[in-house]
């Protein structure tokens, strides 16, 4: 492609076209979707009809919109995954389908969240309900992608070390993690970068521990939210289901805030009230309550 891009330079009539465009093609030679003949073809079809690029692709049916999207996505820093690309679970719906309706809701909230809670001063969130099956794993995985797609540095901490899934999601050793680095064990080196996400860290839950709720309620759990705070714009925790223990009061207040997830056709609502009034107890904010309809 180089050698196309700089035939291109040598034309004034066609320099802003190629300003515009050429990372387009790049991209798509770079994957392995356009051969150097192909794009060619598509620079001389462009030119004739004054059309971009892609679309020049498209009408020759070089590569499907699919491609084009996914070159898109690169080109404006918005990484998002082909089905079956880096083998994370389904259940990743922000990272594989980032144009569904379930995706734009998560982008909804994710506003509703950077105007009502996060800031400079306020950089950690739990995310709480009653039961298991709620979709609070769910929640706090998609939402840490959608953030992270934002460019915010996330950090997504699985503290449920009495049933942790986020390392399954996002297929992770488990090896080490929260309950290690609680215990003097590891250190912050047991946090994982997300490979394919630039801006998307993982700390594991670690091994089961026989005391998670005497280990969240430690200082050293307050220090480490103070610390990674100072290195991430968002710090989202993944909690355990509230009606088996006190862990997602405890982690709700050394977070400071709480978003309350419920189950539509599922969760009992006098469960969601007592929920809120302990986590309020705590003196930490209740952000909003999420309806879960999946």
């Amino acid at each position: 492609m180089s050698s196309v891009i700089e035939r291109l330079g040598e034309s004034q009539s066609v320099q802003t076209w190629h300003a515009a465009d050429r990372s387009i093609g790049r991209i798509l030679l770079d994957a392995g979707k356009l051969k150097a003949g192909d794009a060619e073809r598509a620079l001389r079809l462009a030119k004739e009809k004054s059309i971009r690029f892609g679309e020049a692709c498209l009408q020759l049916k070089l590569v499907t919109q699919a491609d084009i999207d996914s070159a898109l996505s690169r080109q404006f820093d918005y990484p998002y995954l082909h089905p079956g690309e880096a083998n994370l679970s389904d259940e990743l719906v922000a990272a594989y389908h980032p144009f569904i309706t379930q995706v734009e809701e998560l982008r909804a909230l994710r506003t509703q969240l950077l105007l009502r809670w996060f800031s400079a001063d306020r950089r950690v969130l739990a995310i709480a309900s009653p039961a298991r099956g709620d979709g609070r794993t769910y929640l706090a995985a998609n939402l840490a992608i959608v953030f992270s797609q934002l460019g915010e540095k996330t950090l997504l901490i699985d503290a449920d070390m009495r049933n942790p899934r986020q390392h399954k999601l996002f297929k992770l050793s488990n090896q080490y993690g929260l309950s290690a680095l609680l215990t003097g064990r590891v250190d912050t080196s047991a946090i994982e970068r997300v490979g394919h996400f630039a801006n998307l860290s993982v700390l594991p839950a670690g091994a089961t521990p026989p005391n998670p709720l005497e280990l969240v309620s430690r200082p050293e759990f307050k220090e480490l939210l103070a610390h990674e705070a100072t290195s991430f714009d968002v710090v989202l925790i993944d909690t355990p289901a509230a009606e088996y223990s006190s862990d997602a009061q405890a982690i709700a207040a050394r977070a400071g805030g709480a978003l309350i997830l419920a189950r539509q056709n599922r969760s009992r609502l006098d469960a969601v009230g007592r929920l809120t009034a302990e986590i309020q107890g705590t003196k930490a904010a209740i952000v909003g309550c999420v309806i879960n309809h999946v």
